[in-house]
């Protein structure tokens, strides 16, 4: 009776676990935003780049690039992050096309017009899958900043929200 229980239980996970594979591990993310003034006076800019790795149908390793350029209201500026991120992805859907996300990242916020330190962000989101491979997504992180001296539940109370948009591929 255990034994054939068994069997239906795996003939129904069967499915999911080879949709699961039609997916590759590796993963591309690309976003950025623009803005201007009403004069057209000054332009701020920004480009997200992301790449990740997937252990297995739920664990991701990724590494995040940001560079945001501004010249409003103050001298060119460029500044930018270089994070390294680890999520947990939760597939729901018939397809497994929505997947909500959550996890942290830890990194270095450098240039012109900030402070160079590392930060550390919890992070959350989700992916929605409108092909096999192709998904868009949005994601929040809570940024705070280890600046030397200050502790860390200062850098907490003085940090920051980053919100992405973008779209993204799995190869």
């Amino acid at each position: 009776m255990l034994r054939k229980g068994l069997v239906v239980l795996a003939l129904f996970l069967l499915p999911s676990a080879a949709n699961a594979q039609l997916r590759g591990p590796w993963e591309l993310e690309l976003s950025g935003s623009g803005a201007n003034g009403p004069k057209f006076n000054g332009f701020t800019g920004a480009l997200n780049l992301g790449i990740g790795y997937f252990f297995n149908e739920n664990w991701e390793v990724g590494y995040r690039q940001t560079l945001t350029y501004t010249d409003v209201g103050v001298p060119k500026t460029l500044n930018g992050s270089s994070r390294v991120a680890v999520d947990f992805h939760v597939p729901l859907g018939d397809q497994n096309q929505f997947v909500p996300f959550g996890g942290a990242n830890l990194g270095y916020v450098y240039g012109d017009s900030v402070r160079d330190t590392w930060e550390l962000a919890p992070e959350g989101g989700i992916k929605w899958f409108v092909g096999p491979d192709a998904f868009l997504f949005g994601m929040i992180e809570y940024q705070f900043f280890f600046r030397s001296g200050s502790g860390i539940s200062h850098g907490f109370k003085n940090g920051e929200f980053v919100y992405t948009v973008g779209v993204g591929f799995r190869f």
